[in-house]
């Protein structure tokens, strides 16, 4: 991969950058339709079987990620719901979300720290930049996803995405 990202932290908040080689409108449809989304949301090996997305201000995306290879032991076979609660959409330029760990039944999980996300999409010749900044209620939480491996699953996520724009 030529373009790796970028991430910084700065106090609560979570900085991500990466320049993806693909028009901006199609990296926007990407994030915002659900055919797209199972193509390549998720780390490696891990799949996204439930995707359901009202992708206005005020919608919810609701999904399921799905570990499917039996080569990351424990946690093959393990299930990561997440929901998200759009509040800003700009049509290929910039998305504005809530983001929870969630159950399967949509409700927010106890003791998770929720994100505030904003998606920002740039076009530089013919090519994307993406920048995602998600703010952290505290520092505290923010240190708490990123002991999950956060920073390095949306790493796999955003490689696996640049992978899906080639096929396109």
């Amino acid at each position: 991969m030529k373009n790796k990202m970028n991430s910084k932290i700065d106090g609560r908040e979570l900085i991500l950058e990466r320049v993806f080689d693909a028009p901006r409108e199609l990296v926007f449809k990407a994030f915002s339709e659900s055919e797209r989304l199972k193509q390549w949301w998720g780390p490696r090996g891990w799949k996204l079987p439930v995707c359901n997305i009202d992708f206005r201000p005020g919608g919810v995306w609701h999904y399921c990620m799905k570990c499917m290879d039996k080569n990351q032991g424990e946690f093959y076979g393990m299930e990561s719901w997440g929901k998200a609660i759009y509040q800003d959409i700009v049509e290929n330029e910039k998305i504005t979300y809530t983001d929870y760990f969630s159950n399967a039944e949509g409700n927010e999980a106890e003791g998770m720290p929720p994100s505030h996300i904003t998606v920002i999409f740039t076009e530089e010749e013919g090519r994307t930049k993406l920048v995602s900044r998600a703010v952290f209620d505290s520092t505290e939480a923010l240190k708490t996803v990123l002991d999950m491996g956060m920073e390095q699953g949306i790493s796999e996520t955003w490689d696996r995405l640049d992978e899906y724009l080639l096929t396109l």
